[in-house]
């Protein structure tokens, strides 16, 4: 089985992609409707985590798909 571009990295980039696209829009509307505020230090943890967490999660599948192609 030959792993080309379609086979390997399209499914990142969408899994990602429309995963991150969501994840904003998702916490756009949530600082909108006032449910995050951006002021108090508990909701910027929070914040940072949501951040953060779906960074780990890319970087670590990228990672992982790198060596699992070489």
């Amino acid at each position: 089985m030959e792993l080309d571009f379609t086979r390997v990295w399209l499914p990142v980039i969408y899994l990602y992609g429309a995963g991150g696209i969501i994840i904003a829009a998702a916490l756009f509307i949530v600082i909108k409707s006032g449910g995050l505020n951006l002021k108090k230090s508990s909701h910027r943890w929070w914040f940072g985590i949501s951040i953060c967490g779906y960074l780990y999660y890319l970087f670590l599948h990228l990672i992982l798909t790198v060596f699992a192609v070489k």
